[in-house]
């Protein structure tokens, strides 16, 4: 696993042993990026729940996001973040929070500072639509920031939740991923 393109471009990542931890592809995670650029230039905080390694939101600062926080649950897995973030030269400008999504989630409600927000859960994640709408419903975003959802085929995900609507869908073989855009909830079909 490796940074795709940007500043730091070509480094390879660590990753923890065993399947606890299930990077994004680099195929997908290059389809991802090439759909995101196509927004325009990739830009401002972005926010990695269930960061895993890192890759993530480390592709977003090589590609120019100013600052990242990475939220993972396992603390071996916050060091290996570290190592890849001191590996990549981007530890001055990022922090790893070592606790669960839904405790970060909650200890920033309204902060409304991310202009990107990336989640790629564990496969089977019972949890992945409530993490979805909690995202959307704490505010640490604002309008016009996008959430990215690494996901199963097997996991349907609705076009549309309090205050997101999904904007793109992409299908690699047996991955996927939604691309989500916060808005103000003034939309009249908004649900």
């Amino acid at each position: 696993m490796r940074v795709i393109t940007g500043k730091a471009k070509g480094h390879t990542l660590k990753a923890p042993k065993g399947l606890g931890t299930r990077p994004m592809l680099d195929k997908v995670k290059g389809s991802l990026f090439s759909i995101l650029e196509g927004y325009g230039p990739i830009r401002g905080r972005v926010l990695d729940l269930y960061a895993g390694t890192g890759s993530l939101g480390i592709e977003c600062l090589s590609r120019g996001a100013s600052a990242a926080d990475f939220v993972e649950q396992s603390a071996h897995v916050c060091a290996i973040i570290s190592d890849n973030l001191r590996h990549t030269k981007f530890d001055a400008i990022s922090k790893v929070h070592c606790m669960p999504v839904d405790r970060f989630l909650q200890g920033h409600r309204g902060v409304g500072h991310y202009d990107i927000m990336v989640m790629d859960p564990p496969y089977a994640d019972p949890q992945i639509v409530h993490t979805i709408t909690t995202v959307a419903a704490v505010q640490v975003g604002h309008p016009g920031s996008l959430l990215i959802v690494g996901h199963s085929p097997r996991v349907t995900l609705e076009d549309r939740y309090p205050l997101l609507t999904r904007i793109k869908f992409r299908r690699l073989g047996d991955s996927c991923f939604s691309i989500f855009e916060l808005n103000d909830g003034t939309e009249s079909d908004a649900v």
